[in-house]
């Protein structure tokens, strides 16, 4: 009889861990539903405890120059988030949540709604940020919250749009540079739509 006490004490404390949980985003926030141009999306971390990113997402060397580490500011003003406060702005209807890639890496999978304008075009398209075009370039006294980010710390493509858009007089203080971009969103195994997802 105390052997089964024992037992049934030691299930108590040990059961719940053993018992499979799913894989959340945060303690209090298992998954986290966002609005995108297709319906509402899902976004949650890949259940599988055993996944690994593979492929061109597991490469840990790229060739500097072009694909440097990035600071973790691109532009004074502008603040660096993580996933979580990411989550947060493509919850929020006022808020842009750009990928700033070309559209070649876009249509191969990018974070649920996102948009896509690559920075090569972002000045084209500020409009769609909440600026209005005027004699002089833009007035963005109007621009929306944004948030920008690309393929990992080693890619260049949102830091640079960021500092042409503050350039063309978008507030430093609007833009967020989500840093880890999508190599490290998929590290997280957080969802991913469109392409080969």
């Amino acid at each position: 009889m105390k052997h089964l006490t024992l037992c049934l004490a030691i299930f108590a404390l040990t059961g719940p861990a053993l018992a499979d949980t799913p894989v959340a985003i945060t303690k209090d926030m298992p998954s986290a539903s966002v609005e995108t141009r297709s319906g509402p999306v899902e976004i949650k971390r890949i259940q599988d405890v055993d996944n690994e990113v593979t492929g061109e997402w597991a490469r840990t060397s790229r060739p500097c120059p072009d694909f440097c580490i990035q600071p973790m500011a691109p532009a004074p003003g502008v603040g660096t988030i993580g996933e979580l406060e990411l989550i947060d702005l493509l919850r929020d209807p006022d808020a842009v949540v750009v990928d700033s890639r070309t559209s070649d890496w876009f249509q191969g999978g990018t974070i649920p709604g996102a948009i896509n304008i690559p920075y090569t075009y972002i000045l084209d398209e500020l409009a769609q940020l909440g600026c209005e075009p005027d004699f002089e370039g833009w007035d963005c006294a109007e621009a929306k919250r944004v948030a920008l980010f690309c393929n990992g710390i080693w890619c260049g493509q949102s830091p640079t749009a960021i500092r042409n858009m503050i350039e063309a007089g978008y507030p430093a203080d609007r833009i967020s540079y989500y840093r880890g971009g999508m190599q490290v969103w998929r590290l997280l195994g957080l969802t991913v739509t469109g392409g080969d997802s």
